[in-house]
C-alpha cells in the first residue's frame, strides 16, 4: 500500500459539539505546495441495517432530510458510541426507527461514504428473523414513516434515482452480493 503523500503541519478545530467536529489542518500537499484541507469528523459510529423478511421483502424508513431538502427512503440507520458495540447499536437503531427486533444478524462490511473530507466509518448489517418490538423511540428530531417493499422493487427504486440515500445504496448492494452467494451455495463472506 502507498505511503501517505500529505504533510499535517498542524491542526485547528473550527467546531465541536456531540455529533461532529470541523477540523482545518495545514499540509503540505503531495505535490509539495503548501496548502489547507478541512476535514468533517464524525463523533459517532454510524450503523445501517437492511432488515429482510422471510418473503424477500425490506423494511425502509421514510423521513425528510432537512440538508437535501428532499424525502428519503432509506434503510434504518444512525449512529453510536465510537467505541461501543457496533451489533448493539444496529440493534438499537433497527428498534427505534421501525419497532423491529431480529434474532439473526450478519455483518456485510464497512464503508466511507464521503472520504474526500469526512472522517467517519459505517457498518452495514443484514438483520433476518424479524418481529416486532415495542421499542420503537424515534429521537425528536426524527419524523419516521415505514414501508415494506419487495427487495427487487427497493432495488429497482435505486436503479431509477429515487433511492439516492449513499449508505442505503451501498447497504442494499451488500445484502444482494451476500444473499447472491448464498443462494448459489457459496461461502457468503
Amino acid at each position: 500500500m502507498p505511503e501517505n503523500p500529505w504533510k499535517r503541519l498542524s491542526s485547528t478545530y473550527l467546531h465541536e459539539n456531540p455529533w461532529f467536529a470541523v477540523r482545518e489542518d495545514a499540509v503540505i500537499r503531495p505535490d509539495g505546495d503548501p496548502g489547507t484541507y478541512r476535514v468533517i469528523e464524525a463523533r459517532r459510529l454510524a450503523i445501517a441495517v437492511v432488515p429482510l423478511w422471510p418473503d424477500n421483502t425490506v423494511t425502509l424508513v421514510g423521513q425528510y432530510r432537512y440538508p437535501i431538502e428532499e424525502y428519503s427512503w432509506e434503510v434504518p440507520e444512525g449512529g453510536g458510541p465510537p467505541d461501543g458495540d457496533p451489533l448493539d447499536t444496529a440493534k438499537q437503531e433497527l428498534a427505534e426507527e421501525t419497532g423491529l427486533a431480529a434474532t439473526n444478524w450478519t455483518p456485510l462490511g464497512r464503508c466511507h461514504l464521503s472520504n474526500c473530507f469526512l472522517r467517519e466509518e459505517t457498518r452495514i448489517f443484514l438483520a433476518r428473523g424479524l418481529a416486532t418490538d415495542p421499542a420503537a423511540r424515534p429521537c425528536g428530531d426524527e419524523d419516521i414513516a415505514t414501508v415494506r417493499m419487495g427487495f427487487a422493487d427497493v432495488l429497482s427504486l435505486v436503479d431509477a434515482g429515487r433511492i439516492t440515500d449513499a449508505l442505503t445504496v451501498v447497504a442494499l448492494f451488500q445484502a444482494e452480493r451476500y444473499l447472491a452467494r448464498e443462494r448459489a451455495g457459496g461461502r457468503p463472506n
